[in-house]
């Protein structure tokens, strides 16, 4: 897959059947718009591309917002790749792209990327003013010779696969839910850091992570079965707690994860954690003792909920 960076680099290549949008987590329902688009283009000839933003357009247009995040650039490159089109149009938006209308953004793709044909998502809407749509699209397209047709949407247990769908689902500790939408487990990188060595005394170690990526969501705080990769090895098991250690008066937010397998010492590597089931909330015991005793049952339950995993994966 050819990756470039607009306005930095242009593409003078061919001709090109195109989607647009932000691709935050490259769920389901963008898996389902890339194949769309890889079949509308063979059909004529043509390349297929994503055209996606390296940081999220309201960063631009609001100053301050926050973003609230599935997937940073290169995880989403990353899977983008893994859909098979052809080239993947980075634009680095910036104040001047914000003020482009739809009409502006598809000459744009028709003149500087080669674009014939723009396969729009089925609510997707861009240009500065929000109130065109696929009507719109149509006039405009039809007026310069780029063709454009209307994605469908993905249903997913009864639901659109989107973006915003599965933000809430991780926000409410669903992530058996947001990885059926997503096609696969939601995933969190960072790297190992020094805590307080409260896992060690009670008899279960963790490795404390600092995610990798700022923006990206943390799932409700509780605990989770999950898999964990350090480094290069291969994925293993473990349980992961996110949250504030209330059984002893703790004040920040932690994401700790107790590898099943013993690791040695694994500060500073990296630390890529999947989430696969949700076990329980976060709860505070009576003491130290107690903690343990249902962190026992925690991974029992969680040796349960991963091998069922494995076996749907198997399928």
């Amino acid at each position: 897959m050819k990756t470039i960076f607009f306005p930095d680099q242009t593409l003078n290549d061919g001709i090109y059947a195109a989607t647009i949008g932000f691709f935050d987590g490259v769920h389901l329902g963008h898996q389902f718009l890339m194949a769309r688009l890889r079949k509308e283009a063979a059909e004529r000839g043509m390349r297929s591309m994503a055209i996606t933003f390296e940081s999220h357009p309201r960063q631009v247009v609001q100053g301050g917002w926050t973003p609230e995040l599935l997937t940073g650039l290169h995880e989403k490159l990353r899977l983008l790749k893994a859909t098979g089109i052809d080239c993947v149009v980075v634009l680095r938006f910036n104040r001047q792209m914000a003020a482009f209308s739809a009409r502006d953004f598809m000459q744009l793709m028709y003149e500087r990327l080669g674009v014939r044909l723009l396969l729009t998502g089925y609510d997707n809407r861009f240009g500065h003013d929000r109130t065109e749509g696929f009507d719109d699209y149509q006039r405009y397209g039809e007026e310069m010779g780029l063709q454009v047709v209307c994605g469908d949407p993905l249903v997913v247990e009864g639901a659109n696969a989107s973006s915003s769908r599965i933000r809430h689902l991780l926000k409410e500790g669903c992530v058996e839910e947001a990885r059926r939408c997503l096609g696969r487990p939601y995933t969190l990188d960072g790297q190992v850091v020094h805590g307080q060595q409260i896992g060690r005394r009670i008899g279960f170690p963790t490795a404390n992570m600092e995610p990798e990526e700022p923006y990206k969501i943390i799932p409700k705080n509780g605990v989770y079965a999950v898999t964990a990769q350090v480094g290069d090895s291969p994925a293993m098991r473990g349980i992961m707690n996110i949250g504030m250690r209330p059984t002893f008066h703790g004040e920040e937010r932690t994401l700790e994860t107790n590898i099943f397998d013993e690791m040695g010492d694994l500060y500073g590597n990296p630390l890529r954690v999947q989430f696969i089931a949700h076990l329980r909330d976060e709860q505070q015991f009576a003491s130290g003792e107690a903690l343990a005793e249902q962190i026992k049952r925690d991974k029992a339950e969680a040796e349960k909920r991963l091998t069922a995993y494995e076996r749907e994966a198997l399928c």
